[in-house]
């Protein structure tokens, strides 16, 4: 029972890992991030009557929804927090996060058209959605603070 051992001639293994994510050079291109971020900031403005009011109101309606829906019809504790910073806080957190997700999930269908044409790293696109998503959320914080200003003083 003597079996011939066979030797792999070849090994298939990946060129990159997975957490390579080449971050350099996602800082050469720091001004494309740049213009990504601008760009995404502008036309959010551009798309509504109200501008960068909107950035204020959508929080404000959707918080005094849940006031009204949890606090007074379901009347769901709070534990010991201010019932509007509660919900605030929730909606604001909630509000990036899905639009970080939603708008990173769409990015390369959306930008298929440029990737095909210039060669700058696809992490990019990703990152300035992530980014100018950030500028709305600590806009949307500055309402919180402001919010718990008025409630300490």
């Amino acid at each position: 029972m003597n079996e011939p051992q066979h030797k792999w001639t070849e090994i298939i293994e990946a060129r990159h890992s997975l957490f390579d994510l080449k971050l350099k050079e996602v800082w050469k291109y720091k001004d494309l991030v740049y213009m990504f971020v601008k760009r995404d900031f502008i036309s959010s403005f551009k798309q509504t009557i109200l501008g960068p009011i909107w950035f204020f109101i959508n929080p404000i309606f959707t918080t005094i929804t849940y006031l009204i829906v949890f606090g007074k019809i379901a009347n769901l504790p709070t534990d010991g927090a201010p019932p509007l910073l509660f919900y605030l806080s929730g909606v604001t957190l909630w509000n990036y996060f899905s639009a970080c997700l939603l708008g990173t999930s769409s990015t390369f269908v959306g930008n298929a058209g440029i990737f095909g044409r210039v060669y700058f790293p696809r992490l990019v696109t990703p990152l300035s959605i992530v980014i100018s998503n950030l500028m709305r959320f600590g806009v949307q914080f500055l309402l919180i603070f402001n919010r718990l200003g008025i409630l300490f003083y």
